[in-house]
């Protein structure tokens, strides 16, 4: 189930004008973004530093990808079947000395691939991915928002 909350955020910053420079997040752990973008976590699983075993893991990670899926079928049924971008190429570009642009640098070093949604009328999108920064932190249900441009010749 989508929270209210959750929405709103998802409102705002498909709309909030992207920052001049590099934000990050104050405490409280709000979004962060950049010149042409926003990421913020939704919502965040246990940590596993003290068990990793798979009876705590795998549930985690389902309860996060659960969230994933019900906000992915709320935006769908507003904007239609998203576009999935895998990752991977952001991670190891073909070229060392290429700067993948944000927020897909960021996200490829969190997550397999991202579920993304172009914005009508507007030359954005907006996204959702299932990320964990390492194997001890917590699962996190990633929102991001980027200027369409960043994706012409996404991975798909």
């Amino acid at each position: 189930m989508v929270s209210a909350a959750e929405w709103a955020v998802v409102e705002r910053l498909s709309g909030l004008p992207f920052p001049v420079a590099e934000v990050r997040p104050g405490p409280g752990g709000a979004e962060w973004g950049g010149p042409g973008y926003w990421v913020v976590a939704l919502r965040e699983s246990r940590d596993f530093w003290e068990d990793r075993g798979a009876e705590v893991v795998e549930p985690a990670e389902q309860e996060i990808e659960a969230a994933r899926d019900a906000l992915a079928a709320v935006l769908t049924s507003r904007w239609g079947a998203p576009r999935q971008v895998e990752l991977a190429p952001y991670m190891f570009p073909e070229d060392p000395e290429e700067d993948v642009p944000e927020p897909l640098g960021y996200l490829a070093m969190v997550a397999v691939r991202l579920l993304c949604w172009p914005l009508p009328g507007a030359a954005r999108w907006v996204g959702l991915a299932v990320g964990q920064a390492d194997r001890e932190f917590p699962f996190e249900l990633l929102l991001a928002v980027g200027e369409l441009s960043v994706l012409d010749g996404a991975a798909g």
